[in-house]
């Protein structure tokens, strides 16, 4: 198999690059919500300026409602009670805005979200077997769940309240400036020393944060390890082992989280008080101010620059922290980006598979009604010719790498006759499985062709070539559902007695009717509650199903014991009888009857006969054969 890529921490976003996938973020946000996304940008810039209105009633409050009653025995309470109107009519509006711009963004992230990963499974569906062989499924499975989250709270709350903070500081600091411009020079004088602070515990934090993030990959790598092999542990007895390393990793793990935690934790808690100390500096020199009478403030006035303060200074911290979860959000937005533009499997094939019906003079007529015959459909000029599909594959001169340091095959020629059986054994590594995934035109080959009934395989489009083919593989994977659903996957439109009918004759019957539900006994965990014998057994039967002309057998038989093997062949004879068949096997007694048998080694094929005639040989399938080496 070609090596995988090493997995590390996604690489910093270009500016370049951040600029294109906020591009198409703000183009995949506004195709259906457009006008939703404009409502919600008028309301975060009214409830910002109502905002900053309400704190300026404050003015009025104390100085029209509060202070010319103090002393009054019979107070006017009409100017009290037209401010507190207003002020209830303007936060209950700020509340209406805040109300109605989160239903509209929930509905905006969750439709987005949905449509990003709906993209992202398509082109999963599009792109070829080296794209997951070179990927890990946890690095591909992250940009579904982790990415997709940083990405839903960006749109749902980041670049929204972003915009929303970047108004406030612009309508508060115009409602400073109008009440007094001496303070409000006071409060930014200030703000520089804070946010200078605030770098600085940030700078500190990032760094050990790096280091967290490491430690936090190298542990959920170690655990996930230990869940896919917790059987080798108890098999080598390695529990304390793992236990010893874990506590390593972990304490690593602990130890740059500390240092991570000191700045981070910290750095809020300071940023908060320096802003209380700010709220009381300015409270202090307004008080001196009025006091002294040298500047014309009023009681109510210096109340409402206390609290347009407090407005001031959050929304700039806030600023601050959505700007890194922003960019965060478009570095995970770039990794599914990245999974959507990947390259799909490329298919030119023209070539069709068709349903045929067979007159009486030999000709094919194409017919939609389910038959048990196919044929090729080619167009040419606009002209239809029907071949039959036989099944006879051929390999000339097939030299093929995954990569181009090393070649796996090396001018492979062998053919199969429609209805022959053929067998290839070796060593791990000598390419065997690589034959059967240049069939299926998995990978393509470097030189040479492969012909399937007259026909280059890069001529036939790449699903209707699968579908002629039926594959059964050492490594089963069956999905959650009943045993009737994942036999009749082979086969969607199969019904019930297709099924059955499959599962007796890859002798799976038996063991299904014994399950307390049958055939409706639901699977989980790919097939966890079934011995690995059962569990090929039921994937020899979904291949069974297919009822496809040519067979591919890798290993099919290797997980069920002798005496069920035995049972087992007979099914499967009777499956392959007709068709052509391709076995990949270690057990030399299932490819005994093979019409030729092909001994691979290092990507070359050494011997090629009969089982008769390789014993007769005296080579490596009779020192195979005779126990004088094994297979690796």
């Amino acid at each position: 198999m070609p090596p995988r890529r090493p997995m590390g921490p996604p690489p910093k976003l270009p500016k370049g690059r951040m600029k294109v996938v906020l591009g198409r973020l703000l183009a995949l946000v506004t195709k259906k919500h457009a006008f939703a996304i404009v409502i919600v940008f008028i309301c975060l810039l009214a409830r910002a300026v109502l905002s900053a209105y309400g704190v300026s009633l404050l003015k009025e409050l104390v100085d029209d409602g509060i202070k010319p009653m103090i002393g009054v025995s019979n107070p006017d309470l009409g100017p009290l009670y037209s401010v507190v109107i207003r002020m209830s009519i303007t936060y209950a509006i700020v509340v209406f805005l805040a109300w109605l711009h989160s239903r509209l963004m929930i509905n905006v992230s969750q439709d987005a979200l949905m449509s990003v990963r709906n993209s992202m499974m398509r082109k999963m569906q599009t792109l070829p077997l080296k794209y997951f062989d070179t990927n890990k499924n946890g690095d591909i499975m992250s940009r579904y769940t982790n990415d997709t989250d940083t990405l839903r709270q960006m749109i749902s709350q980041g670049i929204p309240n972003l915009f929303s903070s970047i108004v406030t500081i612009v309508a508060v600091f115009y409602g400073m400036i109008r009440m007094s411009w001496q303070l409000t020079i006071f409060v930014v004088l200030c703000l520089v020393i804070i946010v200078f602070v605030g770098k600085f515990l940030a700078g500190k934090s990032s760094t050990f944060y790096v280091a967290q993030q490491k430690s936090i990959g190298k542990t959920n790598g170690f655990i996930e390890e230990m869940l896919n092999g917790q059987k080798v542990v108890k098999v080598f007895n390695h529990e304390e082992k793992a236990v010893e390393e874990f506590n390593r990793l972990n304490e690593d793990l602990c130890n740059n989280a500390k240092r991570a935690s000191i700045f981070a934790n910290i750095m809020m808690p300071v940023m908060a008080q320096m802003s209380n100390f700010l709220y009381f500096f300015v409270a202090i020199a307004g008080a001196a101010l009025i006091i002294t009478g040298k500047l014309p403030l009023t009681l109510g006035t210096l109340v409402a620059f206390l609290q347009y303060t407090k407005n001031f200074t959050n929304p700039i911290t806030q600023v601050s922290q959505e700007v890194a979860s922003v960019v965060m959000a478009l570095a995970g937005a770039d990794r599914i980006f990245t999974l959507i533009d990947e390259k799909p499997e490329i298919d030119d094939g023209t070539v069709t598979i068709a349903r045929v019906h067979e007159n009486a003079d030999g000709t094919l007529t194409e017919c939609a009604e389910r038959t048990d015959h196919w044929a090729w459909k080619k167009v040419t000029d606009g002209e239809t010719e029907l071949i039959p599909l036989k099944g006879f594959v051929k390999f000339n001169d097939v030299t093929f790498g995954y990569n181009e340091e090393k070649t796996v095959l090396k001018d492979i020629n062998l053919y199969a006759k429609p209805g022959q059986k053929i067998a290839f054994v070796g060593h791990t590594g000598a390419g065997k499985t690589t034959i059967t995934n240049l069939i299926n035109r998995f990978y393509d080959v470097n030189e040479g062709e492969i012909v399937y009934d007259g026909i280059n395989v890069k001529d036939i489009k790449k699903d209707d070539l699968r579908r002629s083919l039926g594959i059964v593989l050492q490594d089963t994977h069956l999905f959650t559902g009943t045993i009737r659903e994942n036999i009749r996957y082979g086969r969607l439109d199969a019904s019930d007695e297709d099924v059955v009918k499959a599962a007796k004759l890859a002798n799976a019957d038996y063991f299904i009717r014994h399950l307390k539900d049958g055939y409706d006994t639901v699977i989980t965990g790919d097939g966890g509650m079934l011995s690995q014998g059962q569990r090929q057994l039921l994937s020899i039967a979904r291949a069974a199903i297919a009822d496809p002309p040519v067979l591919i057998l890798d290993e099919a038989t290797s997980s069920i014991d002798t005496r069920t093997e035995k049972i087992v062949q007979d099914g499967m004879d009777k499956l392959m009888e007709g068709r052509t068949v391709f076995v990949i096997a270690h057990r030399l007694s299932t490819v005994r009857n093979a019409k030729a048998i092909m001994y691979l080694e290092n990507g070359v094929i050494t011997e090629r006969g009969t089982h008769e005639e390789l014993i007769a040989q005296h080579g490596n399938y009779y020192r195979l054969y005779t126990g004088a080496f094994e297979l690796e």
